[in-house]
């Protein structure tokens, strides 16, 4: 395999291996701790452009299977991992790892020392990078990441939420309106189980959506900041003009929407939780979690809003999700749906049923 660098906005450099697609990328320097779903994560909107770290030491010994992807497409910007498994094991078969980044155009790199790479993270915070393929000079790639903007133009919502709106119909009682700001396939699979579904893109109006009778509405998972200019004229705006309208469940990057549609704040956090095993208390039980987010809302920020911190992280103290007082809203930071990981919150689908079936009478 040709020789490759990670390069870090600090000036650190890793040397390693260019496998997948021989090209070179620069982004947002992320990791995530799941010692498993691979396949999930990087095809998660909500990494869309990321550079992401696994830190679990073994990388592409699962084959790609199909059923398993939470998008069409490869959606972060650079894979990095410790050591790269050429071709999966029998026992698992599938296509492999090294062929499926190349097929999409995303460049990978191994034998780099993760373990150094996600305490250096950890202690600085989440930083800017380039993995480079092409023999580009360090000095130069450096000072192309210092001028490096990742918040500049549209939100990257634009770029992986559905284009027009469109329907399935599971033949249930009720009908939910998800507004898609890069949904995971995981949570229009449970509540198409549960409900029937209307997804409309993230920038739809507040009456497109009441005129096609939804009994409420999911906001969805997406990438970048929830505060960015575009989502605050677009999804936040619409969230605000559905309070007392519909009943809403806000999902991960929708639950800081919603938050912000009731006039609270969110912040950037240090290095996020990407990973299947965070911990959550709510209602004086610990859940296991699936999570992948940078942003969380402001706990100080959500006094005299109505919206209360009832999901705790256990292990920071962030907000992990919120209720309103009197209306039928209510949020998780977390993926109920998984995918992968623990299924303990997955009974939030149900619940959420639960609220639209009472709305309705």
């Amino acid at each position: 395999m040709a020789r490759g660098y990670l390069i870090l906005e600090d000036g650190t450099v890793y040397e390693g291996s260019i496998f997948g697609h021989p090209s070179s990328a620069s982004g947002e320097v992320v990791f995530t701790t799941g010692m498993s779903g691979y396949q999930e994560i990087i095809t998660d909107p909500s990494c869309h452009g990321q550079l992401l770290v696994m830190s679990y030491p073994l990388i592409g010994d699962c084959g790609i299977v199909e059923g398993y992807s939470q998008s069409d497409k490869v959606q972060i910007g650079g894979l990095i991992v410790r050591e790269h498994c050429a071709e999966p094991t029998e026992a698992y078969g599938g296509t492999s790892l090294d062929s499926f980044l190349e097929e999409h155009g995303v460049p990978g790199i191994s034998g780099i020392d993760t373990r150094d790479l996600v305490i250096r993270i950890r202690e600085q915070g989440t930083m800017k990078g380039s993995i480079v393929s092409d023999g580009t000079p360090k000095e130069e790639v450096l000072e192309k990441l210092k001028s490096l903007r990742l918040d500049s133009g549209k939100s990257p919502v634009a770029e992986v939420s559905v284009k027009e709106i469109h329907s399935i119909d599971s033949g249930k009682d009720l009908t939910v309106g998800v507004l898609d700001c890069g949904s995971r396939a995981a949570i229009i699979d449970n509540l198409a189980s549960r409900f029937n579904v209307v997804i409309f893109p993230y920038d739809t109006p507040y009456d497109v959506i009441t005129a096609r009778k939804v009994d409420g509405l999911v906001m969805t998972n997406g990438p970048g900041d929830p505060s960015h200019k575009d989502i605050l004229n677009t999804v936040v705006k619409t969230g605000k003009d559905l309070i007392g309208v519909l009943p809403m469940y806000g999902i991960c990057f929708g639950s800081q929407t919603l938050a912000l549609s009731l006039g609270a704040e969110t912040y950037k956090m240090s290095v996020g939780h990407r990973g299947n095993n965070q911990p959550v208390l709510f209602e004086d039980r610990v859940y296991i979690t699936s999570q992948n987010h940078g942003y969380a809302v402001s706990e100080e920020s959500l006094e005299g809003t109505d919206f209360i911190a009832d999901h705790i992280n256990v292990n920071d103290g962030t907000v992990e999700g919120c209720s309103h007082r009197d209306l039928p809203i209510f949020t998780t930071q977390y993926h109920p749906e998984a995918g992968p990981g623990p299924a303990d919150t997955l009974f939030l689908f149900d619940r959420f049923g639960k609220i639209m079936k009472e709305g309705k009478k």
